[in-house]
């Protein structure tokens, strides 16, 4: 604990890490604020009156958005898309990076094409948000807000406009606050954005959990809350364990001569880290997508009813077929995802070019070979690992646990705020690293910084 103190005192006395934590909590506190508001010509009572008397979810990919917009989703609020236009575009953009010469062209332009790589996806963010818009706004009855919340009628013309523009608006605002707290602050923008999202629905779902198990004679009481906690706990432990388990491939380089001179780099060793969940929580969203069709087969009128009996069967979010194949999904998307975003050709050759070899094996086509045959063999067990965390609520749901609750016990809202956290806590390290020698090692003097 004292250790604790001790680093915390050292990240408040360095301006520059100061400064970056404090903007990137302001640019949260703006976000979360403006999530709150509801669009113009909706009743905000009334929408807040039918989100306490439906507490409830319906499971599915609409659970999933409504998590990541903080509830702007179901509270009909401008930022009810938030970041996910963003998201699908950097998605669509780096999917397309494969087939499309240009895109791969400017891949390797460096920092200039990822200049343009990021204007492209910015466009395109905005083309998704007008085709999502207008889908959102008439899709608001099904959603769960009642008739009497439009208060100038969900068909008129003024309400239609004034609302795309606002949503239309906000998705471009989380997209500007999340590369600006990049930019200017402690972590990753766009994630950042996602998990306090996903934070804000956690008091709620904690809350509602503790009353049906403490009141009017709820099952198991204090004793089962305590219960719920330490799984909880322990499944976070393991969403740890998948987020930063590597497999380190033993790299090693030649001895260089450089101008005459020779610059002994032969006998140290290096490493590759081949991480065992490359993907991260991709497949999870690929496959929540794709589990999106049965639930749409069911209201369809076109369809017979034995398709119907079997798209709900399908669509059942705890069900044993919605599972299996969901968990089916996430490992086929793993492996595919894996492969489109860790190119093992280009590591091969990369590691050619700077003269250095896997020890035992030549490099080139082999390197390439050897390091695909790890990382599939790594990626198996990774895959699997995630697809049981990933229907891990519906397990909890069985029993007796809280929809709501049970969100928190896995899937992708647990893996993005464990792999978010993670993600800040070293960067806010490499500024301690830098500046504080003592604060996070046993040995050593503390470095003043030079101004």
């Amino acid at each position: 604990m004292k250790k604790f103190i001790e680093t915390v005192k050292n990240i408040w006395s360095i301006e520059e890490l100061r400064n970056k934590i404090l903007i990137t909590l302001s640019f949260m506190v703006i976000y979360r604020f403006a999530a709150q508001v509801t669009l113009p010509g909706l009743d905000g009572s009334v929408i807040a009156d039918s989100l306490n008397s439906n507490s409830g979810g319906a499971g599915g990919i609409l659970d999933m958005i409504n998590m990541f917009t903080g509830g702007g989703f179901s509270r009909a609020s401008v930022m009810a898309l938030g970041v996910m236009p963003y998201i699908s575009a950097s998605i669509v953009v780096q999917l397309m990076g494969i087939a499309i010469p240009y895109l791969q062209k400017l891949k390797k332009d460096g920092e200039s094409g990822n200049k343009k790589i990021t204007q492209i996806t910015r466009w395109l963010t905005i083309g998704i948000t007008l085709v999502q818009g207008p889908a959102y706004i008439a899709s608001l009855p099904s959603l769960g807000i009642p008739a009497e919340a439009f208060i100038m009628g969900q068909g008129n013309t003024l309400f239609w406009i004034t609302s795309l523009v606002l949503l239309t608006t906000g998705s471009i605002f989380a997209m500007w606050l999340g590369e600006k707290i990049t930019d200017k602050g402690i972590g990753n923008g766009i994630s950042l954005l996602i998990m306090i999202g996903i934070i804000a629905g956690f008091p709620s779902a904690f809350a509602q959990e503790f009353a049906s198990k403490t009141t009017n004679g709820g099952a198991g009481g204090i004793m089962m809350i305590l219960i719920e906690i330490i799984v909880w706990f322990a499944v976070i432990l393991a969403c740890v364990y998948l987020v930063t388990a590597i497999r380190k491939v033993a790299l090693q380089y030649a001895r260089k001569t450089v101008a005459g001179t020779v610059t002994d780099v032969a006998g140290s060793r290096q490493y590759i880290p081949l991480k065992l969940n490359a993907a991260g929580v991709m497949p999870i969203i690929f496959a929540q997508a794709i589990m999106f069709v049965p639930s749409a087969l069911v209201t369809a009128d076109f369809t017979s009813e034995g398709v119907k009996s079997v798209a709900a069967m399908f669509a059942d979010f705890s069900g044993v077929g919605y599972n299996v194949l969901f968990a089916t999904l996430i490992i086929i998307f793993s492996f595919f995802y894996t492969a489109i975003t860790v190119p093992t050709n280009e590591m091969a050759a990369s590691i050619k070019r700077s003269g250095g070899f896997i020890p035992g094996i030549r490099p080139g086509k082999e390197t390439d070979n050897y390091l695909d045959r790890i990382l599939s063999l790594i990626t198996f067990p990774g895959s699997i690992f995630l697809a049981l965390l990933a229907i891990l609520p519906a397990f909890v749901i069985k029993f007796g646990v809280q929809q709501s609750w049970s969100m928190f016990y896995g899937g992708t809202s647990l893996l993005i705020m464990v792999g978010v956290a993670i993600d800040t806590i070293q960067q806010i390290n490499s500024h301690l690293l830098n500046r504080h020698y003592d604060g996070l090692m046993k040995t050593g003097t503390k470095r003043k910084s030079v101004a």
